[in-house]
């Protein structure tokens, strides 16, 4: 599966950056592909890991924060492998015909 998700603090300011951190932290030392762009993270892995992961984050910036706003989006598609590429690379191949 493939699984795009954000994590917000509330409550804490407009400068939500290092509790941002907090979360891509998890999501990097995890270990799963993954992906990081201005408004979500992307991860692929199994139901279990990813959820893990998602929740791990989530977590972290609970931690310093009294709210936390949490935004996800999967896609399940089981036998898929390196979706979190092959989507993109389709894309560009399209585009460049």
């Amino acid at each position: 599966m493939i699984v795009a998700f954000s994590v917000t603090p509330l409550g804490v300011g407009e400068d939500v950056g290092e509790y941002v951190a907090d979360a891509v932290r998890v999501v990097r030392e995890s270990g799963l592909p993954h992906r990081t762009d201005a408004m979500f993270t992307s991860l692929e892995g199994d139901w279990d890991a990813c959820m893990d992961v998602v929740r791990r984050a989530v977590e972290a910036v609970e931690a310093r924060a009294p709210r936390v706003s949490l935004v996800l989006k999967a896609d399940i598609r089981a036998g898929v492998t390196d979706g979190l590429t092959a989507k993109v690379e389709t894309v560009d191949r399209l585009l460049a015909e």
